[in-house]
């Protein structure tokens, strides 16, 4: 499964946005309970659910960086 770009993680709204960052959350959980109880067949799945939840939430911290005001520094 080829990791979504960028570009198209951000024409996202921001409910679907939560909602990919939610069910990568819950597959990384799904994928440490296989890896415990032995039934784990594709361990590579470690590194591209946690890189993909990386790239959403990157975007989402863009996002509240944007929309919140920036403070203005005293000289």
């Amino acid at each position: 499964m080829p990791l979504p770009k960028m570009t198209e993680i951000r024409e996202l709204s921001d409910q679907e946005l939560n909602d990919q960052i939610l069910a990568a959350k819950k597959e990384l959980f799904e994928l440490r309970f296989k890896k415990a109880t032995r039934q784990l067949d594709k361990p590579h799945l470690f590194k591209s659910t946690r890189h993909r939840l990386a790239q959403l939430m990157t975007v989402e911290r863009e996002r509240q960086l944007t929309t919140s005001e920036p403070v203005a520094e005293k000289e």
